[in-house]
Formats: C-alpha cells, structure tokens, sequence
C-alpha cells in the first residue's frame, strides 16, 4: 500500500520519467520481497538497518554491482524520507548507512580525429536519411543534449535567429542551448527535407521516412551504426557524442560551471568527472612522450 502512494507521489507531485518511476518500483518491491522472505509478517513500516544491511548484503551475493546496489539504496533512502514525512515511520533506517564503494569508471569519448571521420569523412548523400542522419550526430556532439531530449525535440524548439535550442531535460527542467553555424545550416537543410515527408500537423524535429516522430531506440541504432563505421571504441551510443561535447569543450578552456549548465546538470560534481577524464588524458600523453616515464 505504502509503495504505491510512493510511486503516486513521484508521479504526480515530483513528475518523474515512466522509466525512472519503474526503476523505483522494481527496486521497493525486490526490497518488500526480500522482507518477506526473512520473515512473512514483515513489511516496510517495521525494517531496520539491519535487515537494509541484509538485502544489500543479498544484492550483492547475486552478482549486483557497487553502482546498481547504490542505486537501490538511494531509492530506498528516498522512499523512507517519504514515510518519514508521512508518519508511517519515525526515522530513515538508512540514516548514516553507507552503501558498497563505487568503482571509477570514466565516459568514453572520442578524439577529435574521430569525430571528424563520423562526421565529415563518411559519405553523406542528400537522401532524406543521410541529410536526417548527419543533424542528429551533429546534434549530440555539438549541444551536448541527452537523448531523450533529441527525441524530445519539436521544430518550434529551434530557434534560428539566436541559434539556440530549447531543450527539456530531466523532470522537464527547460534549458536554452546554443549551437554554431554549422548544425544551423544543416538543421536549415534537413526541416526543408522534413516537411516534405511529416504531415502538417506532426511537431517533431527528428522523424522517420513515414514522418513520424522517432523513438529513442530508433536513434541510439543510427548513431550506434554511424559510429561503428568509423570508430573504435567500445561503446557507440548517443551519450559517447554527449561526453565527447563536454570534454571538448573542457579541452577548450571552458569555465566548468559553464559546461554543467550546458549539459543540464543538477550538481557540479556531475560535471567534474569530465575533469578527471581530460587529466586521464594527459597522463597518457606524458606517459607517451616522457622519456623517462615508462621508469
């Protein structure tokens, strides 16, 4: 009962995303089972640190990563600062609890060489779907926005007098980001092609050959096959370009704060691992060209 008014809550006063909501559900109720299982007259009211402790202690058992078993917690951490607000219960049973430590894993990102293969070597056609194709890698590397915000995306977003986009972000935080004279153009070029194939009435930016607005899978495959033409690296998704952007732009001596609200972060410390990346990669120059740095 008390998980369902949770999930009620996050959907209608928090407005939170249909998968984030899910992702808190399936991990309250793995938590609820758990309960049951030690003991069938349990229930959320009454668990204490030491049954969290358990059900970490069980996560981690089966094979849950530091990052998953986290994840869990804090949805957790927050579902109890919720009953604690309601009074259901006195106090957070994960207060002062700390999770498994979390390994340091750096984006992936491409090196200008790179992006300049996926973007200017390939062969681009003016077919609808070559010209469609090319805004949407130029789109990622060039504003650095999330995927869910491309495909977000309406033609009333771009605006081309102040060449900017208005983009709606995580828990539909609107953000203005700027773009350059080239994804201008060729932006310029596609809604030409786009209103050609979209009936009058479909508002968004990015659509298929059938004119309809395309998903978030159907975009993760194009630049998934786009960069596997050219690339490298092990992953090959939208949010590699994303990463690409913020390090470029770190690269380039852009102010940090700058680049967090760029890229719609919620805390700097989101940003900042951008920062340790951009040193990861100047390490591997010295340990490149010192003479003596293989000592």
């Amino acid at each position: 009962m008390f998980i369902d008014t949770f999930i009620e809550f996050l959907r209608s006063e928090r407005n939170y995303s249909l998968h984030t909501i899910r992702a808190y559900k399936t991990d309250l109720r793995s938590f609820e089972e758990y309960l049951i299982g030690v003991d069938a007259a349990l229930s959320v009211q009454n668990a204490d640190a030491d049954l969290v402790r358990g059900w970490v202690s069980s996560l981690i058992d089966e094979g849950g990563s530091p990052n998953s078993v986290n994840r869990k917690l804090s949805t957790l951490r927050t579902f109890y600062d919720f009953l604690r607000n309601e009074n259901v219960v006195e106090q957070n049973p994960l207060q002062g609890l700390n999770g498994p430590k979390r390994r340091s894993v750096l984006p992936v990102f491409l090196k200008d060489g790179e992006v300049n293969s996926v973007i200017d070597s390939q062969r681009y056609s003016d077919s609808f779907l070559d010209v469609r194709d090319k805004v949407i890698l130029l789109s990622f590397y060039e504003t650095g926005i999330r995927l869910s915000e491309l495909v977000g995306l309406n033609v009333s977003d771009v605006d081309f007098s102040n060449k900017q986009l208005k983009v709606f972000g995580k828990r539909k935080r609107e953000r203005v980001v700027p773009f350059v004279n080239e994804l201008s153009e060729e932006l310029a070029f596609y809604i030409s092609e786009r209103n050609q194939i979209a009936p009058a009435d479909e508002k968004a930016l990015f659509v298929s050959i059938n004119g309809e607005r395309l998903s978030a899978s159907q975009v993760y495959r194009i630049v998934n096959k786009r960069l596997s033409g050219v690339v490298n690296v092990n992953k090959k998704s939208p949010h590699v370009l994303r990463h690409t952007y913020a390090t470029s732009m770190l690269n380039n001596d852009a102010e940090l704060g700058a680049v967090k609200e760029l890229l719609g972060h919620k805390r700097l410390a989101t940003t900042e691992i951008y920062t340790h990346l951009t040193f990861e990669e100047l390490k591997h120059y010295y340990k490149k060209a010192h003479p003596r740095a293989g000592n």
